[in-house]
C-alpha cells in the first residue's frame, strides 16, 4: 500500500501522452465521465446569464484578492497565530516537505492520513514522508484508488476517472488482504472505507489543502463530500496544511459566491457534503479536534506568476476541474 509514484521526467512526456491518447479504453473512460460531469454542470446552471454574473463576480473577488495579496497573507498569518495556528512559508517543493518532515519527527510521527490536496502532488509529498520511513495514506477515494495502484491522479476532482468499476474491483482484490473480488460500487466503496477508517484511528498527522484562507477571520475553508477531510483535520492530534500563496481571500462574505460557483461546476452539487471551517486547535473543553494546526504556504513560482500581468491570471484559479 506504500507504492513509490516514479515522477517521470519531461523529456518523454510526449511519448507518455500519445500512448495515453491512443489507448481507447483511456478514451472511453474519460469520455464517459467527462460528459457525465458536464451535464450536471449545466443542470446546474440551466441560466446562463446567471453563470456568467457569478462568474464575473468570482473573477472580480479573485482579482481583488490578487491586487491585495501580500497585505492579506500578513493579515492571515496574524490571525492565525492569534489562534494558535502555526504558520509556515515555504519558498519551493523542498522547503516544503522539509517544514512538513521536521513537524512529523518532532512529535514521532510515523503515519500521515491524508485529504485530498493538489498542492501536496505538487511538491511530491508522499514520495518525501517516505523517503524519510513515514507513511502517507491518501483517504480521497479516488486518490485512494490510484494511490493503490501506483499511479498518479488523472483529473483534478476526480482521481481514478481512467478507471473502470472492474479495474478497481481486481486491484482490491489484489492488494487488499482478505478482499475477494467484487464489482458492485457499492460493496467496493464499503471497503475502501473500512480500510481508511482503521488508518485515521490509528494515523499521528492529518494533512489537508485548503480551498481558501480567509485572512479577516483567520480561516482556512476546506469542502469536500466524503467527510475524510473532516476526518483528518480532527481525529489525528496533529494537522497540517498546506497550500499555495494565492488561496487567500479578504472576508468571509468573499467565499459565498466562490462556494457557489465551486461544487456546482465541479461536480454539479448545490453545496458540498462538507464545508470546513477550521481557525484554531482545540480550545480547552473542546472532544475533538487536533492539538496542533499548521498552516503551510507554499510559492513554488506562484511570486513569479504574480509579477508578470498576463500570468497573474492564472492564480485565480479556484480549482473546480470545469
Amino acid at each position: 500500500m506504500n507504492k513509490v509514484i516514479p515522477i517521470h521526467a519531461m523529456d518523454d512526456f510526449k511519448q507518455r501522452s500519445k500512448a495515453v491518447l491512443n489507448d481507447p479504453a483511456q478514451r472511453s473512460n474519460f469520455r464517459g465521465a467527462m460528459d457525465f460531469l458536464q451535464a450536471k454542470r449545466r443542470g446546474q446552471f440551466p441560466d446562463q446569464k446567471e453563470l456568467q454574473g457569478l462568474r464575473e463576480l468570482g473573477a472580480s473577488i479573485r482579482r481583488y484578492s490578487l491586487a491585495n495579496l501580500p497585505r492579506l497573507l500578513e493579515q492571515l498569518e496574524q490571525n492565525l497565530a492569534a489562534r494558535g495556528v502555526q504558520v509556515h512559508w515555504a519558498l519551493d517543493a523542498d522547503e516544503a516537505n522539509a517544514i512538513a518532515l521536521s513537524i512529523a519527527q518532532r512529535v514521532n510521527a510515523k503515519t500521515i492520513v491524508k485529504g485530498k490536496s493538489m498542492v501536496s502532488e505538487e511538491v511530491g509529498f508522499n514520495h518525501a514522508m517516505q523517503a524519510a520511513g513515514i507513511e502517507a495514506m491518501e483517504s480521497d477515494m479516488g486518490e485512494y484508488i490510484v494511490q493503490l495502484a501506483g499511479e498518479a491522479p488523472s483529473h483534478i476532482i476526480m482521481p481514478a476517472i481512467h478507471k473502470t468499476k472492474q479495474e478497481i474491483a481486481s486491484l482490491f482484490a489484489k492488494e487488499i488482504p482478505g478482499v475477494a473480488y467484487t464489482d458492485d460500487v457499492d460493496a467496493l466503496i464499503a471497503i475502501g472505507r473500512r480500510v481508511l477508517r482503521a488508518k485515521f484511528a490509528a494515523a499521528d498527522i492529518g494533512l489537508s489543502g485548503v480551498n481558501f484562507c480567509i485572512a479577516e477571520t483567520g480561516t482556512l475553508c476546506l469542502v469536500e463530500n466524503e467527510g475524510n477531510g473532516r476526518l483528518c483535520t480532527t481525529v489525528p492530534r496533529v494537522h497540517i496544511a498546506i497550500t499555495g500563496i494565492e488561496k487567500v481571500v479578504e472576508k468571509l462574505e468573499h467565499v459565498v459566491p466562490l462556494l457557489s460557483l465551486l461544487p456546482r461546476s465541479a461536480t454539479g452539487q448545490n453545496i458540498t457534503t462538507y464545508v470546513n471551517m477550521i481557525s484554531a486547535p482545540r480550545q480547552s473543553g473542546e472532544l475533538d479536534g487536533p492539538d496542533e494546526v499548521h498552516l503551510i504556504l507554499l510559492d513554488n513560482g506562484r511570486t513569479q506568476a504574480y509579477a508578470d500581468e498576463q500570468l497573474r491570471a492564472t492564480l485565480q484559479c479556484i480549482r473546480c476541474g470545469a
